[in-house]
């Protein structure tokens, strides 16, 4: 994983947030997804006119946190595996990271980006 994840404060406790995130089924908080259909321990994500398959690797609720992997023909890199995670933020609410790693590690900025956009709008979304 990458040493400089995307990561946010959010002003919700973290059992809000995780509802949300860590429902491998429902992306509906993230902009840019059209759809995502859940097969078994595959999600298929309709984005930006792409079809990307997403393997969820594991899921701990009581640690918050939530991994997965772009699988199948067509994904933008070699490899892929991402983790979510919500904790606690000591003076109140939660701080969220989303960490990757990636093959070709080139690749890694650009999904950092993605990452922290996609939680910039989780905190619009939580925050209101």
């Amino acid at each position: 994983m990458t040493t400089d994840p995307a990561n946010i404060h959010i002003d919700a406790s973290p059992d809000e947030v995780w509802a949300l995130v860590g429902d491998f089924g429902d992306l509906g908080w993230m902009a840019g997804v059209d759809s995502c259909e859940v097969d078994g321990k595959v999600r298929t994500v309709q984005t930006m006119g792409m079809s990307i398959q997403e393997e969820l690797v594991s899921r701990d609720a009581e640690a918050r946190t939530l991994t997965y992997s772009i699988v199948g023909e067509g994904a933008p890199v070699e490899s892929h595996e991402a983790t979510i995670t919500v904790m606690d933020k000591p003076d109140g609410g939660s701080h969220v990271t989303w960490a990757v790693g990636v093959v070709p590690e080139e690749a890694t900025p650009m999904f950092r980006d993605i990452y922290q956009g996609a939680l910039d709008h989780l905190k619009t979304h939580m925050e209101g």
